[in-house]
């Protein structure tokens, strides 16, 4: 397919290596700030951090790039105790008028001289839950799919709040959308997570974790991810 605009130019750009505790729960999410530019290497973003490395960061989710309109969406539901907007998901690239259901697993995006391929939904925690002061904010992101996404770095270098965001190539029929519905059906299909995790630029963590529930022919508990050890709201 011929190369296609999908933003014709960012909304804003946002690091922060502050970690400091969020209702006793260790996390970065309250500490990004507004950049001009964001150096993007292969491992990571300049000046950004995260405070539980086995569960964010990494190669395959470098960047998470979430659509700023989530934000009206998620108080019309009630979902703040108070208000926020970006950057409060911890976003590090937000965009208005691109969602989940117009980016594709496996994409190949330009972001001016920085080359990204799309990995996965963002897997909403219980984290989210203590952010925004509602119990149940990680299951409505899980159930509703917006959630943004990851990319990994295929070509570091600087993006700029300028810069536009374009689809160089698109290599499955799976959109972001698509992929979270899938991941998180209620009930177990072994042909639709086989489906995904063939998809060509799957992060890992998530083929990892379909084959897992292939082999074991069951899902695996969401609780603790979607409540934490203890609710605390």
């Amino acid at each position: 397919m011929a190369m296609q605009t999908l933003v014709d130019k960012i909304s804003g750009l946002y690091s922060g290596k502050l970690i400091t505790e969020l209702a006793g729960v260790k996390s970065g999410i309250n500490h990004k700030s507004a950049a001009t530019a964001l150096t993007v290497t292969i491992a990571g973003v300049d000046g950004d951090a995260q405070a539980d490395p086995k569960h964010h960061g990494g190669a395959d989710r470098v960047l998470h790039h979430f659509p700023r309109e989530h934000y009206g969406q998620y108080r019309r539901w009630d979902l703040m105790a108070s208000f926020k907007d970006v950057p409060a998901m911890g976003e590090n690239i937000s965009t208005v008028g691109l969602d989940e259901t117009q980016v594709h697993i496996g994409d190949i995006i330009n972001i001016g001289e920085v080359v990204l391929q799309v990995t996965q939904p963002r897997s909403p925690c219980f984290k989210l839950n203590l952010q925004f002061g509602h119990q149940d904010f990680a299951l409505a992101m899980q159930q509703s799919g917006r959630c943004g996404w990851f990319y990994r770095v295929l070509t570091p270098g600087t993006i700029y709040q300028n810069d536009s965001v374009i689809l160089q190539q698109r290599l499955t029929d799976i959109s972001v959308a698509e992929a979270m519905h899938i991941y998180f059906l209620p009930e177990f299909n072994a042909e639709q997570y086989q489906r995904l995790a063939d998809c060509e630029g799957l992060a890992t963590a998530w083929v990892n974790s379909l084959t897992r529930r292939i082999e074991n022919q069951a899902i695996e508990d969401w609780q603790m991810r979607l409540y934490g050890p203890q609710n605390k709201i």
